[in-house]
């Protein structure tokens, strides 16, 4: 691979960019497998670390293509509280280059968390995500991969896939939720998502419902 000091990192396209609402086309065998690709995936993945980030599809850095990089290193994980960790159910995500994935939701148990948005920047907000799904894509070869994922690894691949379907965060919070990072520092750090949903009026008529998750 080329050395990432000579890869330029990309500009990350913010929420109201048009190309975050549209749904992008899947890639052929030849274009995953070419050179243009080639070079996007190693800019998207030194993107997403210099952001840093979990995780990047290629709508958010302009591109309506069918691809996503994700990646939790565990020097991430191990800089967070391991309390918090475990209740996200954090655990290592190996850098994975997925291209026309397919979800398929395995457990729709859901699991309400903080989540942020590298296309929604110096915000968060609670996202209601099923507990466990299993994705099925091509990697950077082209060749068949299947993740069978739970916890915050499930999480992030919702996230990502919901992208490609120009679907946003936002579009599934609970909207009292919405907060920025600094007051997300200031006011919820240390306490539970149950006990900042209590404080804001939870209720499910104000709530975005969990949609379906599968990518067709």
């Amino acid at each position: 691979m080329t050395s990432s000091t000579q890869i330029s990192i990309l500009k990350i396209v913010q929420a109201g960019d048009p190309v975050l609402r549209q749904h992008a086309r899947p890639l052929s065998l030849d274009e995953l497998r070419g050179p243009e690709i080639t070079a996007l995936i190693e800019q998207m993945r030194e993107t997403m670390r210099d952001a840093p980030g979990v995780g990047l599809a290629a709508p958010q850095v302009g591109h309506s293509i069918q691809l996503i990089v994700v990646e939790d290193k565990p020097e991430y994980i191990e800089r967070g509280d391991p309390d918090e960790m475990k209740v996200r159910g954090r655990s290592p995500l190996p850098f994975q280059v997925l291209a026309n994935p397919r979800l398929t939701v395995v457990d729709r148990t859901p699991v309400e968390l903080y989540e942020g948005c590298l296309s929604v920047a110096d915000f968060m907000m609670v996202v209601p995500r099923v507990r466990a799904v299993q994705v099925e894509a091509l990697n950077h070869a082209g060749a068949p991969v299947t993740l069978s994922l739970e916890g915050w690894p499930a999480r992030i691949l919702q996230h990502e896939i919901d992208h490609l379907r120009g679907v946003l965060c936002i579009d599934r919070m609970n909207s009292r939720t919405f907060t920025s990072v600094r007051n997300h520092g200031r006011h919820v750090d240390g306490r539970t998502v149950a006990e900042v949903l209590t404080e804001v009026g939870h209720t499910d008529d104000v709530d975005a419902p969990l949609v379906n998750q599968i990518v067709d």
